[in-house]
């Protein structure tokens, strides 16, 4: 796996239960996964020289971003290394602008979109679909990172990332209701697998919570989104986990975004799916028949633990001792990452079967976990 995040250190925990070994290219030898797996390659993911040694010594290399010059692993593959998802696939990952337009040509919804070359380009298409528009980098934004809401012309703003040679596209402002993700899995065979549609909550351009499955959806829609997603996978060739992330609007479902590899909208299968995403995935890439992914509760709620603006009076190791004191059921993943404000250094996971309460005991384990502070209000003997 190319990438020593946590969703590789998350891979890492899979694969063992496989019986595989999980090599690992990490920038750093501090990187989530290097400080769990034994098999680590230090070396750069855009180092061509260096993916060719990294890919020499893996039976099947996958991704944990996708940061990967795309040229790079179009010359891997022509070299007969085996790629999962290939580069014809992950350039829809990769480049908005590519994904849009192929999504366009399958017919599938998504917002009014425009490439931008000149600042009268996103003039007139505000004139033409409304204020305020959405701006976005072509490459490399994640985690509400090159976006940004342009309210008129923007004409500072696109001046100065186009003289920084930043490609760009303009959408339309989405009116919607929600935002909901679809994860499916797809084999080089051609298998297929969906779990649950699910709603992910956002704050600040970053995913805070995922409710699974998506309260009050209806089955129709819920099944739409997930033969949507399918339907993508197949077209792209894709192989390994897809996400594709959704807005719910008045009208129906549009696609806002794909992640071609284990997606923040799936961690709630580690503990609340037959199979977990990150099984799935590497089932997928070696070609091994899908895993189920029926949810084993009927509410799961995942909720992230972003670090907090001060550092905790309590270190990570007290802060888990005392919630696991309060609440038993709560499932934590660390990451192994230094804390710092607004960063994802982990997640909590909380079955049950009354969404209320489900939700308020991972937001409070979530909140606890960054800040070593009881939330205002909060009754510590029975909650709010």
């Amino acid at each position: 796996m190319v990438g020593g995040g946590q969703l590789s250190r998350m891979t890492q925990q899979a694969a063992i239960a496989l019986g595989q070994s999980l090599h690992v290219l990490a920038v750093s030898p501090t990187d989530p996964a290097a400080l769990v797996t034994p098999n680590v390659t230090i070396g750069h993911h855009t180092d061509l020289e260096a993916l060719r040694a990294f890919a020499s010594s893996c039976d099947v290399m996958t991704f944990d971003h996708e940061h990967v010059p795309n040229e790079h692993l179009r010359t891997l593959v022509a070299e007969g290394f085996a790629v999962h998802p290939g580069p014809e696939a992950l350039i829809h990952a990769q480049d908005k602008l590519v994904m849009r337009n192929r999504l366009a040509e399958m017919d599938v919804p998504i917002p009014a979109y425009a490439e931008v070359k000149t600042v009268s380009d996103v003039t007139q298409f505000g004139e033409k679909h409304g204020w305020p528009v959405v701006l976005k980098a072509a490459r490399g934004g994640y985690d509400g990172k090159g976006v940004w809401m342009v309210p008129s012309s923007g004409e500072a703003l696109v001046t100065e990332l186009l003289e920084a040679g930043t490609p760009l596209l303009v959408e339309e402002r989405v009116d919607m209701t929600r935002e909901l993700a679809a994860v499916v899995a797809r084999s080089p065979f051609g298998q297929g697998a969906a779990w649950p549609t699910v709603e992910t909550v956002q704050s600040n351009g970053i995913c805070v919570e995922v409710l699974a499955p998506a309260p009050s959806l209806s089955e129709d829609l819920a099944q739409e989104a997930q033969e949507l997603a399918l339907r993508i996978a197949s077209t792209l060739g894709v192989v390994g986990v897809l996400a594709v992330e959704l807005f719910e609007t008045s009208s129906g479902l549009v696609v806002n975004e794909l992640a071609m590899r284990p997606h923040n909208s799936g961690h709630w299968t580690i503990e609340g799916s037959g199979t977990s995403q990150f099984e799935q995935h590497l089932r997928a890439v070696l070609d091994y028949p899908l895993g189920s992914t029926d949810p084993v509760a009927p509410v799961v709620v995942m909720a992230n633990v972003l670090g907090a603006r001060s550092t905790p009076d309590m270190g990570p190791d007290e802060r888990v001792h005392h919630l696991f004191a309060r609440y038993r059921d709560v499932h934590v993943h660390y990451y192994g990452k230094a804390e710092r404000p607004g960063r994802k250094i982990g997640h909590v996971t909380v079955l049950g079967e009354d969404l209320a309460e489900v939700r308020r005991r991972a937001r409070f384990a979530a909140d606890w976990l960054a800040t070593g502070a009881w939330p205002d209000g909060y009754d510590v003997h029975g909650g709010k």
